[in-house]
């Protein structure tokens, strides 16, 4: 019996999937891979200058490194990466689903960046990194018209792509509804919304928290606008201000901390 399209086009999106290698670069990024267990480790290429400074990790990885001229540093990332002598080949991390993540330890309310075609890998790496210093849960964007796991996104993260769950889920506003079901708060950043972070939360700041943010230029989309609970902006000195959205991301996730 002839299967139907759909699973046939389900079981090949899965082994592309299964057969998807990413080469980190940089050496914040693979120092930070070597000693993640959670981390499948395929091949390290490192100058003797790179394999001295990652000496400590390369051993916690048990992997066996290839040690290369640095003329001859030949490996399938882009010829202008900052390498500083080590690229490593990995799979990418699996995070888990979302009900896997979003609950938190039931401690501290918690905190997820909802990403809305934000595709900039230096941008979403920032991100990464900012999610880490304040506590996020998460940060989340959709399998297309979003930044998946590269080199470029894990030498900006700095090594918090090792430890900060990134899911990239398949629908945004299906997200959105999940996470309200599950009793988060949701806010769209949005420049021309009347109200602000610190107003909407004013007596809930106990609750969980989601906040999206939009690409830079378009913004939120309009799907997005009407699926949050509340729109809101980010107060600014002066009669005019704009930030780049890794740097929204943080100023937003500090105004939202439990105080």
């Amino acid at each position: 019996m002839k299967k139907p399209k759909w699973v046939v086009e389900k079981e090949q999106a899965k082994r592309r999937a299964d057969a998807e290698t990413v080469w980190l670069f940089g050496l914040h990024a693979v120092r930070d891979a070597l000693v993640n267990p959670s981390r499948e480790k395929l091949r390290l290429v490192v100058t003797k200058n790179a394999f001295n400074r990652l000496s400590e990790a390369i051993l916690a990885s048990d992997l066996q490194p290839e040690i290369v001229d640095p003329r001859n540093f030949s490996v399938p990332i882009d010829a202008q990466s900052v390498h500083q002598g080590a690229a490593l080949e990995v799979k990418p991390l699996n995070w888990g689903t979302l009900d896997d993540i979003a609950l938190g330890d039931g401690n501290t309310p918690p905190r997820i960046l909802l990403l809305d075609r934000v595709t900039d890998p230096h941008n979403v790496g920032a991100i990464l990194r900012s999610a880490e210093v304040f506590g996020a849960q998460a940060v989340i964007g959709t399998r297309h018209n979003s930044a998946p796991e590269t080199g470029a996104l894990a030498k900006t993260a700095s090594g918090a792509l090792e430890r900060q769950p990134y899911l990239r889920l398949r629908n945004l506003s299906d997200t959105i509804v999940a996470l309200q079901g599950m009793g988060y708060l949701v806010l769209g950043l949005d420049g021309e919304a009347d109200e602000t972070i610190e107003t909407v939360l004013k007596g809930r700041r106990d609750w969980a928290v989601a906040l999206v943010l939009g690409a830079e230029g378009p913004g939120l989309r309009q799907k997005t606008k009407e699926t949050v609970d509340h729109l809101v902006k980010i107060n600014f000195a002066g009669v005019y201000g704009s930030l780049n959205v890794s740097n929204a991301a943080a100023v937003a996730l500090y105004a939202s901390l439990p105080r």
